[in-house]
């Protein structure tokens, strides 16, 4: 088989190089502090920080608790109606 363009040679291995980058650094420049990268894979800090601004209403939980507790909270349009409510709060 004839070589064409490189393709079909016995060589599978090419040469790669590289110029790395050089950044000059002004002599009087303060020394930075390592940088650190943050990764924020959700909003459930959003939604802690506006539940904790938010008032807690101690009877209205305890009586939810109870419900659930008895299986008798557990009713697709109160779960709706809770989850557009706490949409409507973080939008």
């Amino acid at each position: 088989m004839n070589p064409v363009n490189g393709i079909g040679s016995s060589n599978p291995i090419n040469p790669v190089t590289s110029q790395p980058v050089r950044k000059s650094v002004p002599a009087d420049a303060p020394p930075q502090s390592r940088a650190t990268d943050k990764v924020e894979l959700s909003s459930m800090p959003q939604l802690m920080a506006t539940l904790k601004q938010n008032d807690i209403r101690a009877d209205k939980v305890a009586d939810i608790k109870a419900q659930i507790n008895a299986g008798t909270y557990e009713d697709d349009a109160k779960l709706d109606a809770t989850a557009d409510k706490l949409l409507d709060e973080l939008s």
